[in-house]
């Protein structure tokens, strides 16, 4: 009987006792589940707590970056020759590519976007689509205005200010300063950026990219509320903004003045440079490069059109000429030929050659010119400086012999660069002895190749900071220091002559001559101040019948120290008499008087 009832009861689902496991098990269930879900719970709100709020924050939030102010640039005097001034960019957080060509097509007129520009933000927009996509980088009053009165047609749109940078000194100080712009995938790519992101400005040229470190700044940042679609919905609390921290100021030795000066001064329709020095300091004064342009324009101002024409520009206005630019010396260089006949003892300041200059000199098998057609007759040093005489000096390179004087020019650091605190510096280049001409043009030296080595042509081309640089240790005592544009620090010796001070003595007498009665540069004498210099006349491959312009020296008061040097290039300026000379002449004036009023 017990059997049967136990099969009856296991046989019928509606049995009390089939219905008591059932329910068991279903408890049983129902509590593994709820202990489950509890211990989820448990995981998720206590124990990962932190992590899924950092989630949720990071869906609700999207970060914009805020740029930082970079540092002022002063003058000398304290002029300002960059600032930063504030500017407004227009930002939109759309919820897809669709409603952002939409949005686009709308403001093309009004914010005067073309396509390549429209093509261009749907690209940045997709390469980071969680960041609001840059609609306009600086805007005009007009721009803005529009803007505020149609702000409620559109939602998502952010008006940020950003610092803008604003040259005063314009073109005259464009090539010495640079620009800046956003930061290229290119150099965001190198470790050198690691801590840089899209859309941040660094100094793309001169002073801006040779201290970016220095005037830079760290970004900031700040946070808005975004819908589940991605939308904009307002700021969030003022305490997750993190400030930007600006860069720091530099001070520079330049001469803003100065500086404006050279730029009013040199011919319009010409190309050349002007570089300014103070003796030995190796403080610059003015370093200016002609054309030039308005780096005011540059960076996110500046259409890709106006920008591809400007690098196109058959008149190069983007290449520094004062520091990358590299000219044969022409007659310049003389002093540096004198030099080693001195202090090798070749020659004394007295020495007279044995050929008179008559017009010329054959040598070797070959006939070169003076450049005075009657000749200079028997010159001594200083004669030969003052009257610029090819003949003499064709004599003086015979008897020192192309390697040594190749091996001394070297020396005397005219196959290198100055090393100036400015990116893009050339190198000059100067042969070390006969064997370079082979290795660089495949053929060898003839004797009289040396008579070109000596008058500044041939494989000899510097540039305008060079031949200043040299001219700096002649005004002084024979050394000049690292030319340098950052004020307040000593930089090391780069020039050292090693000449005596009797052989200073007597080149800075055939200097004085030159801007006396008979020297090549009389008309550019000053009245109240002493100029010393060389004028330069040197061929170029360029254009054989108009040689380049030059002239290099410096002045001060009359019986006392020289305040400052000046070298001058007129690129096909033909003679350095009548084209670099005054230029030269007005620019020591301006400052001496400036100084000294």
């Amino acid at each position: 009987m017990l059997s049967d009832y136990t099969t009856s009861a296991s046989s019928d689902p509606f049995h009390k006792h089939s219905r008591r496991r059932r329910a068991s098990v279903a408890i049983l269930l129902i509590a593994l589940v709820l202990g489950t879900i509890g211990a989820s719970f448990f995981r998720t709100q206590i124990l990962h707590n932190a992590d899924f709020v950092l989630r949720s924050q990071d869906n609700r939030l999207r970060v914009i970056p805020l740029p930082a102010p970079r540092g002022t640039v002063y003058d000398r005097n304290g002029e300002i020759i960059a600032e930063t001034v504030t500017g407004y960019r227009l930002l939109l957080q759309p919820a897809s590519v669709d409603s952002l060509r939409m949005w686009l097509e709308q403001v093309a007129v009004p914010l005067q976007l073309d396509s390549a520009q429209i093509a261009g933000i749907v690209a940045e927009f997709s390469r980071a689509p969680t960041r609001p996509v840059r609609v306009a980088k600086t805007l005009t009053f007009e721009e803005i205005s529009w803007i505020e009165e149609h702000r409620t047609e559109f939602t998502g749109i952010l008006l940020q200010p950003h610092p803008v940078r604003r040259y005063p000194g314009g073109e005259a100080v464009a090539h010495l300063i640079g620009h800046v712009a956003e930061i290229s995938e290119r150099e965001l790519a190198d470790s050198a950026w690691s801590d840089y992101q899209l859309g941040q400005q660094i100094g793309k040229a001169g002073l801006e990219r040779q201290y970016e470190g220095h005037l830079g700044g760290t970004m900031g940042e700040r946070y808005v509320e975004v819908d589940a679609r991605g939308r904009t919905v307002g700021p969030v609390a003022q305490e997750v903004i993190i400030s930007p921290t600006p860069g720091k100021d530099l001070h520079l030795t330049i001469d803003l003045e100065l500086q404006r000066f050279a730029r009013s001064i040199f011919p319009a329709e010409m190309r050349g440079a002007i570089v300014a020095l103070t003796p030995t300091t190796g403080e610059v004064l003015a370093l200016y490069s002609h054309p030039t342009f308005d780096p005011n324009v540059l960076g996110d101002g500046m259409s890709l059109p106006a920008w591809k024409a400007l690098n196109s520009d058959p008149e190069k206005p983007l290449l520094p000429r004062a520091r990358a630019g590299i000219y044969a010396p022409g007659s310049t260089w003389k002093l540096a030929t004198a030099i080693i006949g001195l202090e090798m003892g070749v020659v004394t300041p007295e020495s007279r050659m044995p050929i008179a200059c008559t017009g010329g000199l054959t040598y070797a098998g070959r006939y070169s010119r003076c450049w005075k057609s009657e000749g200079h007759g028997s010159l001594d040093l200083g004669g030969a400086i003052a009257h610029s005489c090819n003949v003499y000096f064709y004599q003086l390179g015979i008897r020192l012999g192309l390697n040594q004087l190749a091996q001394e020019g070297v020396r005397l650091g005219f196959n290198r660069s100055t090393g100036i605190d400015l990116p893009s510096e050339s190198s000059g280049f100067f042969p070390e002895d006969a064997d370079a001409y082979e290795e660089r043009f495949g053929w060898k030296p003839t004797p009289s190749e040396v008579m070109s080595l000596a008058i500044g042509q041939g494989p000899n081309a510097q540039t305008p900071l060079r031949m200043a640089q040299f001219y700096s240790a002649l005004a002084g005592d024979g050394t000049a220091r690292v030319p340098h544009l950052r004020a307040g620090i000593q930089t090391p010796v780069e020039t050292d002559l090693r000449v005596s001070p009797a052989t200073l003595e007597a080149l800075r007498a055939g200097l004085a001559a030159v801007t006396e009665p008979g020297g090549t540069a009389f008309s550019s004498s000053l009245e109240r101040w002493k100029l010393y210099g060389k004028t330069g006349t040197a061929e170029n491959s360029a254009d054989g019948d108009r040689p380049h312009a030059w002239f290099t020296g410096f002045a001060g008061p009359p019986g006392a120290d020289p305040e400052i040097v000046v070298a001058v290039l007129v690129e096909f300026g033909e003679h350095g008499s009548s084209a670099a000379a005054p230029i030269a002449a007005k620019i020591a004036e301006f400052y001496l008087d400036k100084t000294h009023e």
